[in-house]
């Protein structure tokens, strides 16, 4: 069975990045019929976030990536948190120092540091650890962890010839024994690595494919060494492009907003976020650019991402964010998806009915869910702002608006059956064009200069509000 996994660290907001590399192996999996896993690797305590690793799940669940096994979910692999499992991972330990595949260190952080210092001021490039203790008697070793004296345990790597990695997008990837660090497998602090927690739980989740990303290839040769030294069979390797800055860096906060969290609130559709994510290293065969996660379960192969620098655009998203609220949703959908958005921002609406017309009216006008809210305020509620231009506008219309008030109160409705004419027979009289009343009356009812069609608004917010608002205005 084809068995994919994730394993995100819980050090701050989910990261988009973590969603990209889940929608691989949660589409890998199911169009073989697999399980995607999730395990939370917590071992790098300096980092650790309480709250993260509850987010990252929850993450996962929104955008529509549910997990066969996690720690909310369970499984036959469990625990599927790091830290829960270090018995596990010293257990491991112990069997590569028995074998003769590992070593215990007792270099102390001052010796270590005084070591690299040695190194830079020699002008080696390579300021790996000097392997002091890879050759120490046994017998001495064993006495003075006995004793209770601090180590941690190395992998020992081979001093010559070279460790090929066989990645699936790459091919042979070579890299020279010599150049790799006898790294750490075991901290003093009894925590394990990545390097050793992730093999030993790849392996004993029965992962078949690591779907990662190319950040981990330089990690590689020294996964396959650790698999080796187990006896255990390799996975796939397949490594991914990063996402990048415009700049081409690496994604990173520092940039770019990187939390889904964050998109979440800006009021960002899942399905576009996964969307926009596949498009990143992945094209469908018919070249389309709007697709679901089940059309990329039907069409998606590994073999096919492309071995780019994908450029997350923001604005890009938006667009793509933009096509789903116009295309993909239907009114109803859509409606349920903007009131939570409308309840945060504490507004209200008289009826299902209403709500739906003004998504209608305002939906070529917004690309996000909050947008939405930001642009459509006055639909809402009296307590709408009046920006800059729409003040000025105002200013140098309040002759006008006030006659203008007079003529649509005597109408019986404003609707455009009834307003339309008498809008226009104002502005011939006027001696004006049409726009010369429309915006100054837009400016009053709705606090800007852009909205849906002038009768639309009219009909939407109905006599006794525009009669009101003109009012307001005029008095503002």
């Amino acid at each position: 069975m084809v068995v994919t996994r994730i394993a995100p660290s819980p050090t701050g907001d989910p990261h988009v990045g973590t969603a990209y590399q889940a929608l691989f192996n949660y589409v890998f999996a199911k169009q073989n019929g697999g399980k995607f896993i999730v395990r939370i690797e917590d071992t790098d305590r300096t980092r650790y976030n309480p709250t993260s690793q509850q987010r990252i799940l929850e993450m996962l669940e929104w955008i529509g990536l549910p997990p066969d096994e996690s720690p909310t979910k369970g499984g036959p692999n469990g625990p599927y948190i790091q830290s829960e499992r270090l018995p596990i991972y010293q257990r491991h330990a112990q069997m590569l120092l028995d074998s003769g595949a590992a070593y215990r260190a007792f270099d102390t952080p001052e010796e270590l540091a005084a070591m690299r210092e040695e190194a830079r001021k020699a002008g080696r490039q390579e300021q790996g650890y000097n392997r002091r203790y890879r050759d120490y008697p046994k017998e001495e070793s064993d006495r003075r962890a006995a004793a209770g004296e601090p180590f941690v345990i190395r992998l020992k790597v081979p001093l010559e010839g070279k460790t090929i990695v066989h990645d699936l997008l790459r091919g042979p990837v070579e890299f020279d024994n010599a150049q790799l660090d006898d790294k750490v497998i075991l901290k003093a602090d009894g925590y394990p690595t990545y390097h050793l927690a992730a093999m030993v739980d790849d392996h004993l989740m029965g992962v078949t494919h690591v779907i990662r990303a190319e950040e981990w290839l330089t990690s590689t040769p020294f996964h396959v060494l650790l698999l080796r030294a187990f006896g255990w069979e390799e996975p796939v390797w397949c490594h991914t492009p990063l996402l990048r800055n415009p700049d081409k860096s690496k994604l990173s906060k520092r940039k770019s907003d990187t939390s889904v969290d964050s998109y979440k609130a800006q009021g960002f559709l899942p399905e576009a976020l996964l969307n926009y994510l596949g498009m990143m290293a992945w094209s469908m065969p018919d070249g389309r650019e709007i697709f679901s996660v089940q059309d990329m379960i039907q069409h998606f192969r590994l073999e096919d991402i492309r071995l780019g620098a994908p450029v997350f655009d923001l604005e890009k998203l938006k667009w793509l964010n933009g096509k789903y609220i116009r295309e993909v949703l239907t009114l109803d959908e859509l409606a349920l998806r903007v009131q939570p958005f409308l309840e945060r921002a504490g507004l209200s609406w008289p009826s299902e009915a209403y709500l739906k017309q003004v998504l209608e009216a305002m939906r070529p006008r917004f690309e996000t869910l909050q947008e939405f809210v930001e642009r459509s305020r006055y639909f809402f509620t009296e307590d709408y702002p009046f920006d800059a231009k729409a003040r000025a506008t105002l200013e140098e219309a309040r002759p006008l608006l006030l006659e203008l008030r007079h003529r649509l109160a005597a109408l019986p409705d404003v609707t455009q059956e009834y307003a339309e004419g008498a809008l226009r027979e104002f502005a011939a009289e006027k001696g004006v064009k049409a726009g010369a009343v429309m915006q100054p009356l837009r400016a009053a009812l709705t606090g800007m200069l852009e909205s849906p069609g002038m009768f639309e608004v009219l009909h939407l917010l109905g006599k006794e509000r525009v009669l009101s608002r003109l009012d307001r205005a005029m008095n503002t």
